[in-house]
Order: C-alpha cells, then structure tokens, then sequence
C-alpha cells in the first residue's frame, strides 16, 4: 500500500478554521424554453442587428458596456413611464 499525504490527524483543519457565511438569495435561473430564447438572443439575434459581420463576445468589455447602457436607458423609460402614470 502506498503512503497517506499527511497524517490523518490534521484532516479537515482548513475547513474547519474558515469562517461560516450564510448563503445569499439569488434569482432563480431560467429554465426550458426560456433559457433557449435567452441563449439564442444573446448568441445569435446580436448578429442580425448589428451591420458589422463580428460578433461582440458575451463577455468582452464593449458587451459589458452596452448591457450596463442598455439597462440605464430600460430604467429611465420605466421611471418616466411611472411619472406620467402618476
């Protein structure tokens, strides 16, 4: 038989010294079709909107800028939309 790496006696020490953080609550994933549409759209109908022939990689930084840019301008149309509602 071959020999152990390390005693058994200082099994586990790592973990045990590693402070317990409470899980965070996370957004559920999508699922079945959705997930699809989700991955189709962020894959492929990118192509078709822009006029150049390359493709923005998912996580590239001028895809990074353009989600930030495009959720500003989904918020600010959600917050006049409620302004002239109220």
């Amino acid at each position: 038989m071959g020999k152990v790496h390390g005693s058994l006696a200082r099994a586990g020490k790592v973990k045990a010294a590693t402070p317990k953080v409470a899980k965070q609550e996370k957004k559920k994933k999508q699922t079945g079709r959705a997930r699809k549409r989700y991955l189709y759209n962020l894959r492929y109908a990118s192509l078709k909107k822009g006029t150049d022939t390359l493709r923005i990689k998912p996580n590239s930084q001028a895809s990074q800028i353009a989600k930030k840019e495009f959720k500003e301008a989904q918020a600010l149309r959600i917050s006049r939309s409620k302004a002239e509602k109220g």
